[in-house]
């Protein structure tokens, strides 16, 4: 089983596309290194204070695959500087 979440985010402290590379670098790393998931930034590339990232996970275990994507998207939702605008998660067999 797959699973995918997509959270779009706000970053509301950015001056620029260096301090935004800063956080969403520093999340994407931080959720790479917890929860062993694969994340990418996917679009609002040049705008400044707004992105979203993909968080995709495989797992054979259903029950387990939604407890880390909830934990992954609680995580983002958490981190500094950073507003969740919406999130929406999506599974395939």
């Amino acid at each position: 089983m797959v699973g995918v979440a997509r959270v779009e985010l706000h970053l509301p402290a950015c001056q620029n596309l260096k301090d935004k590379r800063a956080i969403v670098k520093s999340a994407i790393h931080r959720l790479r290194g917890k929860f062993n998931v694969s994340v990418a930034e996917m679009t609002y590339l040049e705008q400044w204070q707004r992105t979203e990232l993909v968080i995709a996970a495989v797992a054979n275990d259903m029950a387990f695959l939604q407890k880390e994507l909830a934990a992954c998207v609680r995580f983002v939702e958490n981190a500094p500087d950073v507003e969740l605008i919406r999130s929406e998660t999506e599974y395939y067999d």
